[in-house]
């Protein structure tokens, strides 16, 4: 029976400054506005939400988006038995790609905007990836032709974990 334990394991989150930007300013204005008006009583802007509004707003964007997007982690693991990803929060469990599926694997250097559009689990002209930040990762072609892009910072040691753990298996 194989060890299954992780050879490999690489946790990415989106901590690039723009990224923060664009959750934080939004949350911080939607923040003050609600203090603003639903602690201080002042309406908040020329044309104030109602209480009900801003209230809900700020749930919204305040509260649930900043931390959908700050809980957003991809995992990737090296195991005897195949190459496992989660994205979470939308895999609640790990996604497998045995060996047996694998015909090939590289590292590669890749645009995430021009190649797939952007960061997530994105599809492009070269298949399905799962990316996070930065422009290196690891290219997998399986049996059947498709390819999948797993992005990393650690190419070097994934490559190494799937060379060592494909031989074995």
């Amino acid at each position: 029976m194989l060890n299954n334990s992780p050879t490999f394991r690489e946790v990415q989150k989106f901590r690039q400054f723009w990224i923060t930007s664009l959750v934080l300013i939004p949350a911080v204005m939607t923040l003050y506005g609600a203090y603003q008006q639903l602690v201080l009583g002042h309406p908040f802007g020329s044309n104030p939400a109602s209480d009900t509004t801003m209230s809900f707003l700020t749930i919204i964007f305040g509260f649930l988006f900043p931390v959908f997007i700050f809980s957003m982690k991809l995992v990737t693991e090296v195991r005897g038995d195949g190459v496992y990803v989660r994205f979470f929060p939308f895999h609640l469990s790990f996604k497998k790609f045995g060996y047996t599926d694998i015909a090939s694997y590289k590292a590669v250097h890749y645009s995430a905007l021009r190649d797939y559009g952007g960061w997530g689990i994105r599809y492009g002209k070269n298949g399905k990836a799962y990316n996070i930040s930065g422009n290196d990762g690891v290219m997998l072609e399986f049996t059947n032709g498709k390819h999948l892009l797993i992005g990393s910072q650690k190419v070097h040691e994934l490559l190494m974990a799937l060379d060592q753990s494909a031989r074995t298996a």
